[in-house]
């Protein structure tokens, strides 16, 4: 069977359904191909479903400190049970919910959405394998949103009772001992949410620290919490294999070690999906193991795009969905580039940890005089009354001397995800502290602490 269109999508992942979504509703003849399920690894074995797995740790949790005692007024006499399997039933109803609502989308769109895998003859043809056969696509245009899949390593290769994060995600029991080789934000969600679940969470991290692409002042109410909650971290300690169920390693000293593991969870990084398509016959240029694209999400090739993961760093669900818009309308006639001023990042570890822009230590590299202002967490009411007010928490702010203008914004605490968006706002917009100091934020909220931040980096705080 054959197949023509003005544009074809490789991948429905949060890029490319965003992107034939786009095309669809600017009138677009659009084709998006899926080998999986639409939605991609963020909607069916990464993002969401880690956070739901999250939600279901901390509430257990939640309701476990309840026993014995009247903590906040309230007791419960026994200890509250625990079915995985439930919980996990439950996580796959929302994937569920929302990949069937991803589908809804593209077919309003009038989006063809073909389920198989695909793999080019050359830059605008691809064979596609169905389950109803072999389907020729040829297009005018081709966006691929292939994303990533997570990094194995030659000597803890992924099967059995070594995982990635999409089999952590897929447990029907609690491990008793769950070692984790990687203590980056995928590695520390989930080995949280499993400590919290009943497991014995050790971390077996490369780098002198956790968390290595954030400042320390921002990773240090994470490392309290981790040691809270009982979790050993073994720094500057390299993994070396697995045998027996014993992970074998080698400590900070260089002395070869071994620790007990149900199951060994293996987070070291996400590896680029270039490979197994035939991208060698699309004639596209490369940067590392990365596809090379320009401001405009184009690559080499004529009418050839990349988004996502595929494309490099930030590898980050919210970026590929913005190219993935771009690119749409560029196709579509407008003129559009893909050019933010910064876009966030956030860990769901516990505590949070929100960071858009550049911090002082980065601003100096590029020759930017800074003025930095902190307000803690423990001074705001609302995050007292929701008990995110401990920890040591905070939000801070780093503006250039010379004109206040905003260049960075990080937090750590509790719930402080839900203010990433008013983070990444203000820097896109080039606000200035006496923009946010300005803007009346509501009583009693989280957010206050955004306005304090501003007025303490002004050097005028009114709550500290």
């Amino acid at each position: 069977m054959e197949m023509n269109c003005k544009l074809l999508v490789i991948g429905a992942g949060p890029g490319g359904y965003v992107a034939a979504i786009r095309a669809g509703q600017l009138g677009i003849d659009t084709i998006i191909v899926e080998a999986d399920r639409a939605g991609g690894t963020c909607l069916i074995r990464g993002c969401i479903p880690s956070k739901a797995l999250i939600h279901a740790a901390d509430k257990y949790e939640q309701l476990s400190a309840h026993v014995g005692n009247a903590y906040l007024g309230i007791k419960i006499h026994e200890k509250p049970s625990l079915n995985l399997k439930d919980t996990m039933t439950w996580k796959e109803s929302i994937v569920d919910k929302l990949n069937g609502g991803v589908e809804g989308l593209l077919k309003k769109a009038k989006v063809k959405l073909i389920k198989g895998f695909a793999t080019f003859k050359n830059a605008k043809t691809c064979d596609v394998k169905t389950n109803d056969g072999l389907i020729t696509i040829t297009a005018e245009h081709v966006i691929l949103a292939n994303g990533s899949k997570p990094t194995e390593l030659p000597f803890l290769p992924f099967g059995g009772d070594i995982m990635s994060s999409t089999e952590a995600l897929m447990l029907d029991h609690v491990p008793e001992k769950l070692v984790v080789v990687g203590a980056g934000y995928i590695g520390l969600e989930l080995g949280i949410a499993y400590s919290k679940l009943g497991s014995k969470v050790t971390f077996i991290e490369a780098e002198d620290r956790i968390l290595a692409t954030y400042d320390k002042e921002l990773t240090t109410p994470v490392l309290q919490s981790l040691k809270k909650h009982e979790i050993t971290v073994h720094l500057g300690a390299k993994a070396m294999g697995f045998e027996n169920n014993h992970l074998l390693y080698k400590d900070k000293d260089g002395t070869e070690q071994k620790i007990a593991a149900d199951k060994l969870l293996v987070t070291v990084g996400r590896t680029p999906n270039t490979k197994g398509f035939g991208l060698e016959n699309m004639a596209v240029d490369m940067v590392g193991a990365f596809i090379k694209i320009d401001q405009h999400c184009h690559t080499a090739m004529k009418n050839v795009w990349a988004i996502g993961d595929i494309t490099g760093e930030p590898m980050l669900a919210h970026r590929a969905s913005a190219q993935g818009e771009v690119v749409a309308e560029i196709i579509a006639g407008k003129k559009r580039e893909f050019n933010p001023n910064a876009i966030a990042a956030v860990c769901f570890t516990d505590p949070e940890i929100i960071s858009v822009g550049l911090s002082a230590e980065q601003a100096k590299l590029k020759g930017i005089e800074t003025i930095v202002g902190k307000f803690p967490l423990m001074a705001n009411g609302r995050a007292l009354t929701m008990e995110a007010g401990e920890g040591g928490g905070f939000v801070r702010i780093t503006a250039r001397a010379d004109n206040h203008v905003i260049v960075g914004i990080h937090a750590v605490g509790p719930h402080i995800s839900e203010l990433s968006g008013e983070f990444a706002l203000a820097l896109e917009m080039g606000a200035r502290l006496e923009d946010i100091e300005g803007t009346i934020h509501v009583h009693p909220t989280m957010s206050e602490s955004f306005s304090e931040a501003a007025l303490a980096t002004l050097g005028h705080a009114i709550h500290i």
